[in-house]
């Protein structure tokens, strides 16, 4: 049961007011459409900026990544060069300059995170950090170094250079064949 005098209050519109309405809210739609679209244009834009500013920091980036260690290395040149150029400098001044740029050279490589690998006798072969170069029989536990023929270097622990090394291997055992490891031989142990 509806009040018949609140719907009689309810007037149709006529069809001008409805057309002008619906013209209004068109051009409201087109106008909010029109916006969203420059919006998403202005945005796609910078998005597109940003990584081209990204790209030219990463190649500055790259470029110059080793300005600071060439700024310790320097000095180190300078030491070398002025080693050259002492013509009559003694055996014992030319040890202590070198010994002068060498501290040199350490120092930059520390400040740039450049550290030796340099295993000690006995010392577990790793294969991530060192490069077997010789095997060779010994006393000592097989797979552990047992001479270090160049040191190696890691730059913030990756491995930039692995320590070149000799390898302690098990004593052939003499069973008259000539093959150390042998059937017979894993049965008698």
């Amino acid at each position: 049961m509806s009040d018949p005098k609140a719907q009689s209050d309810v007037v149709p519109p006529s069809g001008a007011e409805e057309a002008r309405s619906l013209d209004e809210l068109l051009a409201e739609a087109q106008s909010k459409l029109n916006e969203q679209r420059e919006a998403w244009l202005r945005a796609l834009a910078d998005a597109e900026n940003a990584r081209k500013r990204a790209q030219a920091d990463i190649a500055q980036a790259r470029k110059f990544a080793a300005e600071r260690i060439v700024e310790d290395l320097l000095g180190v040149m300078d030491g070398l060069d002025a080693a050259l150029g002492t013509a009559g400098a003694s055996a014992d001044a030319l040890r202590t300059g070198v010994e002068l740029t060498q501290r040199q050279l350490r120092n930059a490589f520390d400040r740039a995170g450049v550290a030796d690998l340099n295993p000690a006798r006995g010392q577990r072969f790793d294969p991530h950090r060192h490069q077997a170069m010789a095997a060779v029989e010994s006393d000592q536990e097989p797979n552990t170094v047992v001479a270090v023929l160049q040191k190696g270097y890691t730059l913030h622990d990756r491995v930039v250079r692995p320590a070149l090394v000799s390898v302690a291997k098990a004593k052939a055992v003499e069973n008259g064949t000539g093959n150390p490891i042998s059937d017979s031989n894993l049965a008698s142990n």
